[in-house]
């Protein structure tokens, strides 16, 4: 069972992820000005479904590493330090660009729901980060890791439901902050800074804390 030191810079760290506008945010957006509240709630369902599912996938294969070797598990884990730190070197020195609201068809909950889920579980990308990122909050020392993974997943799964649905409740000021480009560009660079730090201390915190 993780620590509630730990917990706590878990919490605190993925509500600082969840700052920068990305597109799960627009896909909930997209979807509420679509289909109306409940189409924006079931996208966001979807979108908290797929990362639980990137949980899973990372807590088998991972927890079988570690089952094998703490040292292949601390390999795996310090890889993940290095991507941790590419991100956050990339959010730094990234150019604020206009966000533009994906193209998706009017759809009902449901599909709303399954297109949500399908979009985030095929991402290579949230898999790659939930590889790097659930890893450097997961301590042999505190238990059974696959019961870590699951109790990081199920917060993450948790904020990310109340991010959404707080998203698609202020949508219309949403949409609005969304077309006003010059005040999108000075959030998302700041955001972006903000994210980046958080990867770089999050990968700093991990390389040169003791063993």
């Amino acid at each position: 069972m993780p620590d509630f030191s730990t917990l706590i810079t878990y919490v605190i760290v993925v509500i600082g992820l969840f700052l920068i506008p990305g597109p799960a945010v627009l896909l909930t957006i997209t979807r509420t000005v679509q289909n109306g509240r409940k189409g924006g709630i079931m996208a966001g369902l979807g979108i908290a479904t797929g990362d639980f599912l990137h949980t899973l996938f990372a807590a088998v294969g991972l927890s079988a590493i570690l089952m094998t070797s703490a040292l292949a598990f601390n390999v795996v884990k310090y890889a993940g330090v290095a991507y941790l730190l590419y991100l956050g070197i990339c959010e730094m020195i990234r150019k604020p660009s206009e966000p533009q609201l994906p193209k998706v068809e009017s759809a009902g909950a449901l599909k709303s729901y399954v297109s949500a889920t399908l979009a985030e579980v095929l991402n290579p990308k949230t898999a790659l980060f939930f590889l790097a990122f659930l890893p450097q909050f997961v301590h042999h020392e505190r238990g059974e890791a696959v019961m870590q993974f699951l109790i990081f997943g199920f917060i993450f799964v948790i904020l990310s439901i109340l991010y959404t649905t707080t998203i698609v409740l202020s949508v219309s000021t949403l949409g609005k902050m969304v077309k006003r480009t010059a005040w999108i560009n000075r959030l998302s660079r700041w955001s972006g800074k903000l994210v980046g730090t958080i990867y770089i201390g999050l990968g700093l915190k991990v390389a040169f804390q003791r063993q």
